[in-house]
């Protein structure tokens, strides 16, 4: 596929997701994965739809969900009525031999659970099919954040293996430089074995940023269960939404601090559906018995309730209580350790910020021109070679420098997005 039509196409599909919410997919199902262009540039939005479809975590964290919420089901489920049959004075011994003093009784017996247990355990079931979809959600904020964080290394790496083979094409020019030096004896031999050695470094230095490419595009991939990435190496972008720093933002929709507290909540329902156990409950019974010698029929009628002399349940209501008050104390802690965390997070992103614009306005422009000056020196003879290549590798340096800058700055602010909430971790990819 031409290259204009693989870059025309991959608009087309941002178009179509741009501006559209993409529910979460851990309360159900939401359809098969969008399809990846092959060999097309991977872009942000394509990787966590990816994760929201096929990520093997958050499936099974997602089935996991519908299990509770099948269970929860289940334990509003009313107990069921037992029916029995029951033949009395048969094959004795004397009058009773054979079956004409037989008794036959047919019952039918229904226990009901005082207290509030059914509602209440189910309400305990429903808390934790709650619990459930939040750490779901916890995962799936945790994946997207690892993809996104993979997306831009690979990014970082892409810019890497440029700039490898830019340096490697610096180091080929410089030696053919060095050698019309040598050539017309105006440098020593060795200078051009030495700049040849260095430019054949450097070509394999581009060739092993290439393989770094490939590792992280299959890292990439594996977190959607893809053991073979057919997309290309996303294209160089910079995030510039410094506007979020000044932004308050509240943690409440946080998936760790709504997982913190739907766990206390479940715990304090389990509690309560403690506590509810120790009530007794009451069975009834209703039947008709029938007496085979006078083929009268009779009807019966019970009630029993269990004593409870020795378990009340409280030893199994008392855990329960200190249960949630440790999820109390743990959700606490969880807003605590978010607010700390989205405040280092601003604070790095600002220090990321300006150590970016440093080093592409001040240390990389003074790399290339300091380098440039050097080559037009030695070509004229007015530096040595040793001179040129220790600019040569300065210029290298603040071009690693940038990448990583630019990398830091863009993993930074994922964090940050991720801890806020911002898009395109709220499911709105724009």
């Amino acid at each position: 596929m031409p290259k204009f039509k693989q870059g025309a196409l991959c608009v087309l599909i941002a178009a179509a997701f741009a501006g559209t919410a993409v529910a979460a997919p851990c309360n159900g199902p939401t359809g098969s994965a969008p399809t990846i262009v092959p060999d097309a540039p991977l872009t942000l939005t394509m990787a966590l739809m990816q994760i929201r479809h096929a990520s093997p975590d958050v499936r099974r964290a997602a089935l996991e969900t519908r299990a509770s919420a099948a269970e929860a089901d289940q334990a509003g489920r009313r107990l069921n009525p037992s029916i029995g049959l029951e033949i009395e004075n048969f094959s004795g011994t004397g009058p009773l031999n054979g079956f004409d003093q037989t008794e036959t009784t047919l019952a039918i017996e229904q226990t009901f659970q005082l207290g509030g247990k059914r509602a209440k355990r189910e309400r305990a079931a429903r808390a934790r099919a709650a619990l459930a979809d939040a750490e779901c959600r916890v995962i799936l904020r945790e994946t997207e954040l690892e993809a996104a964080l993979l997306y831009h290394d690979l990014i970082a790496a892409t810019e890497l293996a440029a700039l490898a083979r830019e340096s490697a094409d610096l180091a080929v020019s410089l030696a053919e430089t060095v050698a019309k030096r040598v050539e017309a004896g105006a440098a020593a031999p060795p200078e051009r074995s030495r700049a040849e050695a260095d430019a054949a470094a450097l070509k394999a230095a581009a060739l092993a940023a290439d393989a770094e490419i490939d590792q992280r595009r299959y890292e990439l991939a594996a977190l959607w269960g893809s053991s073979t990435p057919v997309f290309a190496p996303p294209r160089a972008i910079l995030s510039d939404e410094s506007e979020i720093l000044s932004k308050t933002r509240g943690l409440d929709e946080h998936p760790a601090l709504a997982a913190a507290k739907a766990g206390a909540t479940a715990r304090d329902a389990e509690q309560d559906a403690a506590r509810a156990a120790g009530i007794p409950d009451v069975t009834v019974s209703a039947g008709v018995r029938h007496f085979e010698e006078t083929g009268d029929n009779a009807l019966l009628v019970g009630v029993t309730v269990p004593i409870p002399l020795f378990d009340r349940n409280r030893d199994a209501a008392r855990a329960a209580g200190y249960r949630a008050d440790a999820e109390r104390i743990s959700a606490v802690a969880v807003e605590a350790r978010l607010r700390s965390q989205q405040q280092a997070a601003a604070a790095r992103v600002r220090a990321a910020e300006a150590r970016l614009t440093l080093l592409e306005q001040e240390a990389l422009p003074a790399a290339r021109s300091a380098y440039d000056a050097s080559v037009e020196g030695y070509a004229a003879g007015r530096f040595d070679l040793t001179s040129t290549l220790d600019t040569r590798k300065g210029l290298i340096e603040a071009g690693v420098s940038v990448i990583d800058a630019r990398r830091t700055l863009n993993a930074d602010l994922m964090r940050l997005k991720s801890l806020i909430g911002a898009a395109p971790f709220n499911g709105d990819f724009q």
